[in-house]
């Protein structure tokens, strides 16, 4: 066999290959500062967890660590991180790929190793191994231990001074990705757990890649890290969903469950997942910039033995008929569920997770045809009052999933919420573009669904005053548009998209009055077959006073075609859940002015952002509701502790609690929303986001 002359890859246990006494990994100046989150380091300690439970003969393979031992490099990365080494450093190893893993579990064995070194010094010494080496300083030549990893100088200092346990007075505060994982990994392995966590952290194995002298790290990294498409989520998916399966289980699965859902869905398939995730969890799942529905789908089904696996793919298979159905609704058998799923579509899909579980309840018999249709309707109402007062439909799904699974009261007052009222609405038809016009005018009309969809095929929009009338366009037959000033100009023109000047006319009439005066085209609008239109006919004349009139009467029309549902409640001023809030990954710009208030069970707060949250919520339910935030903090972790257990931001709940602050702004929300929750009351918990806060 032909073997590679610049490139030895080995197959290693992690934690011998750092044991090993002459591992010194140096990371080279043009890498990237280190990014891993919290996020990363829980899913890190969970397939820990995980891998630890399980049979001695399961390893965990965490990937390729490329280096190379270049000796030149080595030399110059570790005087640029230090200021100084020892010659003994000259074998170090240059990280070119692995240096984000590496980092994150130095910082885990530091937290076990600080966290036992008291009590179980033979534990603490095999943590030691890993984690540091005694070299002579160059200069001095006085022995002293250093790190096995060396960061270069621009962070080398605050990485040292975690691992090594050696930050001074004042340090506390500083913000660092290294304290604030360190500070994770401490709040989350309980003294006990060490061990266990031990045994798992040896079954961690990677691929060592070294590259002699001739080898290209750059084309050799590009290889590993950037060949080929990354795969989607609904791909990670499914390669979760089967791993671990033997060959004819894999199939089983594939061909009575993936299939279908695949067939179902087509095209959708991604948005299936998604959809799918936001019905059953009630939270918003991320897409842009993360794996957000694949980590969703890892969460919610963390564990897949095959029985459970087919219980689940059963499910998922009825929801993806169901699916199938509302992206082409010509499917359903009953016209007026059809009518109304047509009636939906024109919105798009934010409102899939809700309508799905709906729909699936209605085909099951769970749901009555009559109880769908007033769930249709109170949702349509929804999304084409706040377009028409200009609110934005985004992230409103998720409350209301969660809210149906309460029971359908809960989602009546959910929906009436969010709801603008009939004052704001009659405001907004009177002054704002007709959104949807097609099918605001046809539903007002009367024209069914059925009859041409959301495109009501054979009739278009009439602007009675056009767009931009000609010079000899006259709306009552005697003067003309140039004889008109520039204010009943800029007038007629302001209100020539509004609900009062637009009217549904068929296709051949449409063409016939294509910018003709009003006179000419009353004799078209009396050969309409659609009464609204026809009615026109009767008008002697069109300008500003008869758009208006028209306007509320048909205003009216409108009010009682799409209701507010159940009783009248507070128009919430576009205020957030807080279990539907943004989680942000670190501290973006803008985070100190995210918020513009925060509503707290009736109460007004003046809090603007995710620390301050944080802190408040966390003083209040320790004063209101103390079992909830015991419970919440002791299954999560954190984020109160009966010590100042290590170095770091910590406030003083009483004598012998206290809250460390020292989180990212993502798990300081995730903890927010956990522990509402778990005292009952996030329902009750809004925020309102600043001009900063929507643009972040």
């Amino acid at each position: 066999m032909v073997t590679a002359t610049n490139v030895d890859a080995t197959a290693v246990n992690t934690i011998a290959w750092l044991s090993d006494p002459g591992t010194t990994i140096v990371v080279p100046v043009y890498q990237r500062q280190y990014r891993w989150d919290i996020g990363g380091c829980e899913q890190l300690l969970g397939d820990i967890r995980s891998v630890a439970r399980s049979d001695d003969g399961q390893t965990h393979f965490i990937g390729s660590i490329l280096s190379t031992a270049n000796t030149a490099a080595a030399s110059a990365g570790d005087d640029a991180s230090s200021g100084g080494s020892s010659s003994s450093d000259d074998a170090a190893l240059v990280l070119i790929d692995g240096q984000q893993r590496i980092t994150t579990l130095m910082l885990l064995i530091a937290a076990l190793h600080h966290t036992v070194k008291h009590d179980d010094p033979a534990l603490a010494a095999e943590f030691e191994r890993v984690l540091v080496r005694e070299t002579a300083d160059r200069a001095s030549g006085t022995p002293r231990l250093r790190t096995k990893l060396r960061p270069h100088r621009a962070w080398a200092e605050v990485f040292e001074s975690v691992v090594l346990d050696r930050r001074e007075p004042g340090e506390e505060l500083r913000e660092s990705r290294f304290d604030d994982n360190y500070a994770f990994f401490r709040s989350q392995v309980r003294a006990e757990e060490v061990p266990a966590i031990w045994r798992g952290l040896q079954k961690l194995e990677h691929v060592a890649i070294t590259l002699g002298a001739e080898a290209n790290a750059q084309q050799i990294f590009e290889s590993l890290n950037s060949t080929g498409e990354p795969l989607r989520d609904h791909e990670l998916i499914h390669n979760y969903v089967l791993m671990g399966l033997s060959h004819a289980e894999q199939s089983e699965i594939e061909d009575e469950y993936w299939l279908p859902i695949e067939q179902n869905t087509g095209e959708s398939i991604a948005s299936f997942w998604r959809h799918y995730l936001v019905m059953t969890t009630g939270r918003e799942v991320v897409v842009a910039g993360e794996r957000g529905v694949y980590d969703a789908f890892r969460q919610e089904f963390p564990r897949l033995d095959l029985a459970t696996l087919r219980r689940h793919a059963a499910e998922w298979r009825e929801y993806s008929a169901a699916y199938r159905v509302l992206l082409d609704p010509s499917q359903e058998s009953d016209p007026i569920v059809a009518e109304q799923l047509h009636w939906l579509t024109t919105f798009g899909r934010g409102m899939y997770p809700l309508v799905m579980r709906a729909y699936r309840d209605l085909v099951q018999g769970r749901l009555e045809a009559a109880a769908f249709v007033g769930l249709s309707e109170m949702l349509q109402s929804l999304q084409l009052r706040r377009i028409v007062v200009g609110l934005t439909n985004d992230r409103l799904v998720a409350r209301l999933c969660r809210a149906r699974a309460e029971g359908p009261d809960d989602l009546v007052r959910a929906l009436s919420r969010i709801t603008p009222s009939d004052e704001r609405v009659k405001v907004g038809l009177k002054y704002t573009e007709l959104p949807h016009a097609a099918y605001v005018l046809g539903r007002l009309a009367g024209v069914p669904a059925s009859t041409g969809g959301a495109a009501l095929a054979g009739l278009e929009i009439e602007h009675i005053v056009p767009l931009a009338p000609g010079d000899s366009w006259s709306g009552d037959g005697v003067r003309e548009w140039a004889d008109y000033s520039d204010d009943e100009q800029n007038s007629h023109r302001a209100l020539a998209e509004t609900l009062g000047n637009l009217a549904l006319l068929e296709h051949e009439l449409a063409e016939r009055a294509f910018d003709q005066s009003f006179p000419a085209k009353r004799p078209l609008f009396a050969r309409s077959e659609v009464p609204l239109t026809e009615r026109l006919a009767s008008v002697e004349s069109w300008g500003t006073a008869a758009i208006a009139a028209r306007t509320v009467e048909l205003t009216e029309r409108f009010l009682a075609v799409w209701k507010r549902p159940g009783t009248a409640l507070i128009d919430d001023d576009n205020l957030t859940p807080v279990l539907d809030a943004v989680r942000r990954r670190g501290w973006p710009r803008g985070w100190e002015r995210e918020f513009e208030y925060v509503e707290y069970r009736g109460e007004h707060w003046e809090v603007y952002d995710v620390k301050y949250l944080f802190n408040r919520v966390f003083k209040r339910l320790w004063a209101d509701a103390r079992p909830a935030v015991v419970a919440f903090s002791d299954r999560r972790g954190g984020p109160i502790y009966d010590a100042r257990a290590w170095t770091g931001h910590w406030d003083e709940l009483d004598e012998t609690h206290f809250l460390y602050m020292g989180w990212d702004s993502k798990y300081m929300l995730t903890a927010v929303q956990g522990v509402l929750e778990e005292a009952g009351i996030a329902s009750e918990v809004f925020v309102k986001y600043s001009y900063f806060g929507a643009v972040m």
